[in-house]
């Protein structure tokens, strides 16, 4: 067994500071164990008692009559590593400390969290500052969390592993209450070594467990965690993901538009996307999508039947699911027909969408026989079942109703629970329906069900390209001539201009240029020009000698700097104005597609890719960001404008994708905006950039 598999399911622990009282937090790990059945060896360490119950109790480390597969330290910050060097002697496998005063304090904190690292040696380290872990499957409890007060726990096929140990109680609490059934639930806390990738890694290949469900503040090591999801995909496990700090977003100022727009949390949407997870958008969608995703039912379409008792309710489920892009078609005539078929009188109403039986009471053959209708109608790709006050006398019945139903069809069947009545949802859960107290947890769970359809099997292992050999590259911020000279080194087309140093020069150039011409200020020090009066467009070439002699005055008394250099540009269009940029962060790198111009920040409308590191987009993923755009439209002949050449747009986003994927971590930001794409046939042109190189 490796370490991981020792810690998960050890034969023996150690609990070193073990307190003889329950009340006290160092009590109650060996209470719990005792508790809730532990088969193994229990060994308390602590000095000053003889005894902990009926166990005996150890003096020190060393004096254990056997090497414990796990350690669990409840000595504070100041003295845990010294049992961890004990253990580690010993040849323990894992310890886990529960200790806080490390790297999350600060400076000293993080001195003592290497303190740790060092006396681990080989051992492998759970924490610190965790609560601990349950493995709920074999019944084995390694933690100090009171949510292990209560008595009995829903054992299933969630696994769950968190970066904060309060909410690994409050998971197994909540799910426990709402009938939802866990496997493994593991604290990571600050990670000094084991981390959230380690324990997916580890779930990807655990029988016991089919989803795995990840509460996390970040991402510490992105290449391994990539693995492990892939891991986990490639074994046909979902993996759900609830990330919070997603208004880190705005927090920072950045060199570019794109800086602003592609933010942490954006980010974290690229990469979750990439390597297959899904994005829990609430904390409560952490447990309401795995519980769905543990049926192993997967959604092939948009089209739900909402079989209800209850009018209003049926009407919240359709306006919920239809905000989520789900779709409630009346049923086609024979299904329409079958429905009819079952009732004998003329109080249900089975012939629409929202289906209901309201007046026609909860009878269960009724109930059974228009599940089987609906589960066969081709009209459908799921069914929700929703569950109104007259189920209250009789959860049991509604719940068996619907399980003897369930392996007649594959599709996805969930309920809803309108009355406040968890124990009805308990028990529809129990029975194999994920039930749900809001209509917005039905949304969840279907959206859940269909991206995990979607992403079954995560994406091929491929190579990425080789380090680019670019040679001459300069460092730090480029003015817009020389990131634009970059960009067309990996053969994206850029305008036709010139630098120009003063008046003269300028209207020569744009002459030679012919036709209306652009002038811009030229600095590597301020990006975004027009915001200090350093743009003047639509110019005459025997009016820029003027216009640049006054752009220097305004540009000086704005920005307190005078200008030395300009371009002259040749004036494109008509065209559609993109933003085409790309962001570096912890991660990897993302590229970003949006409408572009002046309030490219204003509207917002982007579409983000996270491309493996080494690799560019492919023609497929980036004609599938231009599509994703709201302004798609005016880039396929919106209102009789001339469709845009989207052809030669696919190319330039791949073009500036390969440019990342070859300059690597040489390449910081990068950013075009706009980059005009002119009518079909006539390409793009990238008008203004903006390039960091490290």
């Amino acid at each position: 067994m490796d370490a991981i598999s020792r810690l998960l399911n050890p034969r023996s622990v150690a609990v070193v500071g073990a307190s003889a009282d329950a009340g006290k937090t160092a009590g109650r790990p060996v209470s719990y164990l005792l508790k809730h059945g532990y088969r193994g060896r229990i060994l308390p360490v602590n000095p000053k008692a003889s005894h902990i119950g009926e166990l005996p109790c150890y003096a020190e480390v060393a004096a254990l009559p056997e090497v414990p597969d796990v350690g669990i330290v409840l000595l504070g910050a100041e003295r845990a590593h010294l049992a961890v060097r004990e253990l580690a002697a010993r040849g323990t496998a894992a310890a886990i400390v529960l200790a806080s005063g490390y790297t999350e304090t600060g400076g000293e904190g993080a001195r003592r969290q290497e303190q740790l690292l060092a006396a681990a040696g080989g051992m492998r380290i759970l924490g610190p500052n965790t609560i601990g872990l349950v493995n709920l499957t074999d019944r084995i409890v390694l933690s100090a969390s009171g949510a292990l007060e209560m008595e009995d726990f829903e054992v299933g096929p969630v696994g769950v592993v968190s970066q904060s140990g309060g909410i690994l109680g409050a998971l197994l609490s909540r799910a426990n209450a709402r009938g939802i059934g866990l496997s493994k639930l593991v604290s990571t806390s600050n990670e000094a070594d084991l981390d959230l990738a380690d324990f997916v890694d580890h779930l990807a290949g655990d029988d016991a467990t089919r989803v795995i469900a990840l509460y996390v503040e970040t991402i510490r090591r992105p290449e391994k965690f990539r693995a492990a999801a892939m891991k986990a995909a490639r074994a046909g496990k979902p993996v759900v993901a609830f990330k919070i700090g997603r208004s880190e977003a705005g927090a920072r100022a950045a060199v570019s538009h794109t800086g602003a727009m592609a933010g942490a949390d954006r980010m974290y949407d690229a990469f979750f996307r990439q390597v297959g997870v899904i994005r829990a958008r609430t904390f409560d969608e952490l447990l309401d999508i795995p519980s769905a995703l543990a049926t192993g039912r997967r959604l092939a379409g948009k089209r739900v039947a909402i079989l209800t008792s209850t009018g209003g309710a049926g009407t919240l489920v359709s306006d919920e699911l239809g905000m989520a892009g789900f779709e409630a078609p009346p049923p086609d005539g024979p299904t329409a027909g079958a429905l009819r078929a079952l009732q004998t009188g003329d109080h249900a109403v089975l012939d629409r969408n929202p289906i209901d039986v309201t007046l026609a009471g909860l009878k269960p053959d009724l109930l059974k026989g228009a599940i089987r209708v609906l589960q066969d109608s081709p009209s459908y790709d799921a069914l929700v079942v929703i569950a109104g006050s007259s189920s209250l006398a009789m959860p049991e019945l509604m719940a068996g109703a619907i399980r003897d139903c369930l392996a007649d069809s594959p599709k996805p069947v969930i309920g809803f629970v309108s009355p406040h009545a968890p124990e009805v949802a308990r028990a529809l859960t129990r029975h194999g329906v994920p039930a749900f107290a809001a209509a917005e947890g039905c949304a969840a769970a279907l959206r859940g069900m269909s991206e995990a359809g979607a992403r079954d099997g995560g994406e091929a292992d491929e190579g990425g390209l080789p380090p680019g050999t670019v040679e001459g590259l300069p460092r730090g911020s480029l003015d817009e001539h020389e990131a634009k000279r970059l960009f067309a080194r990996f053969g994206i087309p850029c305008v036709r201009e010139s630098v120009v140093d003063g008046p003269a020069q300028a209207e020569r150039v744009a002459r030679e240029l012919g036709g209306r011409v652009v002038l811009k200020m030229l600095s590597a020090a301020i990006t975004h020009k027009s915001d200090v009066g350093g743009v003047a467009v639509d110019l005459a070439p025997e009016a820029v000698g003027a216009r640049l002699a006054s752009m220097a005055r305004e540009v000086e008394s704005r920005a307190g700097i005078r200008p030395e250099r300009y371009l002259v540009q040749e004036m494109v269009g008509p065209g559609v104005e993109l933003i085409l940029g790309m962001r570096r962060d912890a991660l990897g790198y993302a590229i970003l597609l949006g409408m572009g111009g002046i309030a490219a920040e204003l509207f917002n409308d982007t579409s983000l890719r996270m491309p493996r590191p080494g690799r560019a987009l492919d023609r497929r993923e980036a004609a599938d960001m231009v599509r994703e755009l709201k302004g798609w439209p005016l880039l396929d002949g919106f209102r009789g404008r001339p469709p845009a050449d989207v052809e030669g747009l696919v190319d330039a986003i791949v073009a500036f994708s390969e440019m990342a994927a070859q300059l690597g971590d040489r390449l910081v930001e990068a950013e075009i905006n706009p980059v005009f794409v002119l009518p079909r046939g006539q390409g793009v042109r990238a008008a203004d950039g903006v390039a960091v190189l490290a």
